[in-house]
């Protein structure tokens, strides 16, 4: 089954469980962008409720594929589907705490202000980590699934690697700043433990909604980036289908598998791009002439490895047949 004939299924004939919670968290990004409206609080320089509503948005884009995937399994279908109903439970345990640390006006992550908020963020690194193993789970059950598009079997078996190291990358933000060690070293517990932004302290000029910084690094985006390959990349593979009836070259199958896998080696070069710009201390929107250097290149990689797919003479080598 191609990945528009699955677009085209109901959803509610997919996971069930991780469906609904799908259309959950559509619903409480509603509610939030409420909230942005009715309650004007902000913390640490950004709405008190942008951070429910980045998750919700985030919840509802990664669930609703999950959803989808765990349906193209063959084989191991009932192991995804406990694994993906566990992943659920896990998301949503971190949404309400994060929620009740927003309605409390306090922050959710790093903090360690008070013993309960500690326990919470403990708690919740509880949770990210089992999220973490669910997904590893889920990504080495992808090899098993069963897709007749090319395009598509490579872009769900990228997506859901680069989308695991994108979660992996969220590690980055729990070690403790240089200031926070200084305190500590000098018998003082610093109330926050980690934090996004590098080279400055959480909390500065940021980008609308998103909060990225504007002024420093900030490890929010390649965490960001990489975990929605899992969204990204059958997308592409889903335009370059319905590209298909308008441009007779996309019409073999290999043609659009070779292009699904030069955009996954871009979307990999990105994120490494993102994360080390990031630890460098550089705002997204302010890069110096080595990240846009690198950019190019990158561009330029990409651009030639698609004329170069779309040039190359098809041959009907079973490539990434389904297993």
């Amino acid at each position: 089954m191609t990945i528009l004939a699955d677009i085209r299924t109901k959803p509610w004939q997919w996971h069930r469980p991780a469906t609904g919670f799908a259309f959950a968290m559509a619903g409480a990004a509603v509610l939030c962008v409420l909230g942005l409206f009715a309650d004007q609080r902000t913390l640490a320089g950004a709405p008190i409720w942008a951070k429910p509503l980045k998750f919700a948005i985030s919840g509802a884009l990664y669930f609703f594929t999950w959803s989808w995937l765990v349906s193209l399994l063959p084989r191991f279908r009932r192991t995804a589907w406990w694994v993906t109903t566990v992943l659920v439970a896990l998301f949503a345990g971190e949404y309400v705490l994060l929620t009740m640390q927003a309605i409390r006006g306090t922050a959710s992550h790093f903090n360690r202000a008070t013993p309960f908020d500690a326990q919470v963020f403990n708690v919740m690194a509880i949770m990210v980590a089992a999220l973490f193993v669910a997904t590893l789970i889920l990504t080495v059950l992808l090899t098993f699934s069963r897709q007749r598009d090319r395009g598509t079997f490579w872009a769900v078996r990228f997506g859901g690697v680069i989308s695991l190291v994108g979660l992996a990358l969220g590690q980055l933000m729990t070690s403790p700043t240089p200031e926070q060690l200084a305190l500590a070293h000098a018998g003082i517990r610093p109330d926050m433990r980690g934090g996004h932004t590098v080279g400055l302290a959480d909390g500065g000029p940021g980008l609308p909604i998103l909060g990225w910084s504007t002024a420093g690094g900030d490890l929010r985006i390649p965490h960001f980036v990489g975990m929605h390959a899992l969204q990204l990349l059958p997308l592409l593979a889903l335009g370059l289908l319905a590209l298909a009836k308008r441009f007779p070259v996309l019409a073999d199958g290999a043609v659009r598998a070779r292009l699904v896998l030069a955009g996954s080696a871009g979307y990999a070069g990105l994120v490494a791009l993102v994360t080390w710009q990031a630890e460098r201390g550089q705002s997204i929107v302010r890069p110096d002439g080595l990240t846009l250097l690198a950019f190019g290149a990158l561009v330029l990689a990409v651009t030639l490895g698609a004329l170069a797919a779309i040039g190359r003479p098809a041959k009907r080598a079973q490539l990434g047949t389904a297993v």
